[in-house]
């Protein structure tokens, strides 16, 4: 099966930093990932830039990811407002949180439910506004959907409906995210079937954490029911500033090595994935680079899928 890796780090990865990695660091980044077969990044997020600083220099990397051929360049927005900087800047793809708890959805974008559907109503319009040639994707990830941190369990079948709102509102499709890392792979494999006997194919990906050290159980799990879309961040990094708790997302690295391993096509380069690492390390002082495969290293002898 044909599987894109996403790599969220460069936004993910880096909102949890106390500091902001200089910009021609980060460009080499996505520059060194995309070469290394890496085919869409997420190379940052249009938000209030006093709250992140450490994403104040997206709008320059966007620009700097589309001139990378072959490249989707990927950012997160919040709101309509951050959605029309996307816009401006001309990324490929825009993704907003729908946080299935209410209280996370006020704490990390200040607004509820029937607001956020609202923006997303709005950013649709905006959308459709861009000529066709131009158009970005735009997809709904549905954060917290496999728990909250601050409220606790989510019903699947609230998972359910906002994934139909979301949709009807406007977004193209809708992805599942493990914000907290409390997903596992029962719930996982529920969790899509539930979603899908609903808006089918209009679910297409799984954003995992690895807070407990699941997140390679439960992308397996999500491969074995046909997802095909799965996020992951160099090293590790990464995790949500508004759900207490949260640690970083699937390593890249680990994730790629398990796929190709099985059989699966990623398109990537894993030598040249792992030389990635080098790229950020010294800038980033004491924080950790996590992953199993870049510590053991690649086999010596890696038999090619039949």
């Amino acid at each position: 099966m044909d599987v894109l890796i996403s790599e969220v780090g460069p936004r993910d990865g880096l909102q949890m930093l106390g500091f902001a990695l200089p910009l021609q660091v980060k460009e080499d980044w996505i520059a060194a990932e995309a070469a290394a077969g890496v085919r869409e990044i997420e190379v940052g997020s249009f938000v209030d830039y006093r709250a992140l600083p450490q994403m104040a220099d997206t709008a320059a990397l966007v620009a700097h990811g589309r001139t990378i051929p072959g490249l989707t360049v990927a950012v997160l927005v919040p709101n309509l407002r951050g959605a029309r900087a996307a816009l401006e800047a001309g990324a490929h793809k825009l993704s907003i949180p729908l946080s299935v708890s209410e209280v996370h959805s006020k704490r990390n974008v200040n607004r509820d439910h029937a607001q956020m559907l609202s923006e997303i109503k709005a950013i649709r319009a905006a959308v459709d506004a861009v000529p066709e040639a131009d158009r970005p994707h735009f997809e709904v990830g549905l954060s917290t959907a496999f728990g909250c941190s601050i409220a606790g369990p989510v019903a699947e079948r609230d998972v359910v409906r906002l994934a139909v709102a979301a949709l009807e509102a406007g977004a193209a499709e809708v992805g599942l995210s493990d914000t907290t890392g409390m997903g596992d792979p029962a719930t996982v494999r529920s969790r899509i079937r539930a979603v899908r006997a609903e808006v089918g194919d209009r679910l297409t990906g799984v954003h995992l954490h690895n807070t407990r050290g699941l997140g390679l159980a439960n992308a397996f799990s999500a491969l074995e029911e046909g997802i095909a879309t799965l996020d992951a961040s160099l090293g590790g990094l990464g995790g949500c500033p508004a759900a207490p708790g949260a640690s970083g997302n699937i390593v890249t690295e680990d994730l790629a090595f398990m796929l190709e391993a099985m059989g699966h096509r990623t398109g990537v380069d894993l030598d040249r994935l792992m030389a990635v690492r080098d790229v950020i390390r010294p800038a980033l002082g004491d924080e950790p680079l996590h992953g199993f495969t870049p510590d053991a290293g690649l086999p010596q002898r890696r038999v090619p899928a039949a």
